[in-house]
């Protein structure tokens, strides 16, 4: 039988909600007059999924920062948290995260623990947030909790806007380029073929030009077969890449490529080390917050070395031998780690160790992007300059004979 939803009211005017179990919707509506209770909504618990999930498939970042922060200031201002919840559902703008609060509201008021709520929602509240939550909870400082979170995404939000920002101009570049090379190929370069007839029938007609007038005439002829061809090599390595196999082998080419292996790297190790410092900061168990924080690096080879060494430090031994022995963290990083396990004050250091990275990263990522523009420049010209060397060859070639 269906489950269905219900919000309905006691003869005091006092609302309840809650869960039950029936044929028909009529069925659930009478079982709730039989317990003196007046139905004021009842959805079969299907539809309340459909519907969330289609409103909370991505909510964004700085909603749910200022989510975390807000309820933060109004449990510190001693307000309770079901009412800061009401509160709070009723001032967001966004729809998807509204249904979700009501969501998470509606379970507290049920008796449910605030973290068990947030994980009944994990596309929009992931293991970290719960994980600290339910920290925060045990340990009374919940408000505490709230506001780091929220200083955490906001600052993981500063960091992807800053690689996403130094890769935007690059890809426009590249685009931009390939635009104008395809158009001179399509519609400019075939122009001239006419007055290059007479050297290609005395078959003098440079190598070069040549090779220009056969990439033209293949994309004139073939050009629709060319562009469904790297459509389907897009979709084709997009689907591999969504296996485990596929995915795992990318993560292993990115960590080893050269020039950009080490940023992916850097990346990856200062997620890990600021998630695990957080958590550890949070009061969250050591073996638990290395399960959540492994999956924090986004990247496969770097997750499952993390998961053997929280397997070796389940057996009794430090978190810095695993993790040099796996070869994918630096000694200075490793060096770090042992001190604040020596020093007693690890997710201190592991805060240190992200910032280190994320510094590193930043300045190489500018570096790199500085010398990819240029790069870049310098490639669009050569190419420019060798259709126009090609275009010019034959009619210099003419003029001599002349």
């Amino acid at each position: 039988m269906p489950d269905y939803k219900y919000i309905a009211r006691e003869f005091s005017g006092r609302q309840v909600s809650g869960m039950l179990t029936a044929q028909t919707e009529r069925e659930a509506v009478g079982m709730l007059s039989a317990q003196q209770l007046f139905p004021v909504q009842v959805v079969p618990t299907e539809t309340v999924k459909a519907r969330a999930q289609r409103h909370t498939r991505r909510v964004p970042a700085s909603k749910l920062a200022t989510f975390y922060s807000q309820l933060s200031d109004l449990l510190r201002a001693g307000v309770p948290l079901l009412r800061a919840l009401d509160l709070l559902q009723k001032q967001t703008t966004h729809v998807g995260l509204q249904t979700i609060v009501k969501e998470v509201r509606d379970l507290v008021a049920d008796g449910s623990r605030f973290a068990d709520a947030l994980k009944k929602h994990p596309a929009v509240f992931n293991d970290l947030s719960a994980s600290i939550v339910r920290a925060g909870e045990e340990g009374g400082f919940l408000e505490d909790a709230l506001q780091r979170i929220a200083t955490f995404t906001e600052h993981q939000e500063e960091v992807k806007a800053k690689v996403i920002g130094a890769s935007v101009y690059p890809m426009i570049l590249m685009g931009l380029g390939s635009m104008i090379v395809s158009f001179m190929l399509v519609y400019f370069v075939p122009k001239f073929e006419p007055l290059f007839q007479g050297l290609r029938e005395a078959n003098q007609l440079p190598m070069a030009t040549t090779i220009l007038l056969a990439i033209s005439n293949t994309l004139q002829s073939y050009g629709w077969l060319v562009l469904l061809a790297i459509i389907g090599g897009v979709y084709g390595l997009q689907q591999a890449l969504q296996s485990p196999a596929g995915r795992r082998q990318l993560d292993h080419y990115r960590l080893k490529a050269i020039l950009i292996g080490s940023l992916f790297r850097s990346l990856a190790i200062s997620r890990f080390c600021r998630v695990l410092g957080t958590l550890l900061h949070n009061g969250v168990p050591m073996l638990n917050a290395l399960r959540i924080a492994k999956d924090a690096t986004g990247n496969i080879v770097l997750s499952e070395a993390i998961g053997t060494a929280a397997e070796r430090i389940s057996s009794g031994k430090s978190l810095a031998q695993p993790l040099q022995e796996s070869g994918h963290f630096p000694i200075d990083v490793i060096e770090m780690i042992s001190v604040g396990e020596e020093a007693n004050n690890l997710e201190q250091v592991l805060l240190q160790v992200a910032e280190k990275m994320e510094r590193y990263t930043q300045r190489r990522l500018d570096l790199a992007v500085r010398l990819l523009e240029p790069l870049l420049l310098v490639v669009m010209a050569a190419i420019i300059l060798f259709v126009m060397v090609a275009l010019l060859l034959p009619i210099f070639k003419s003029s001599s004979m002349v």
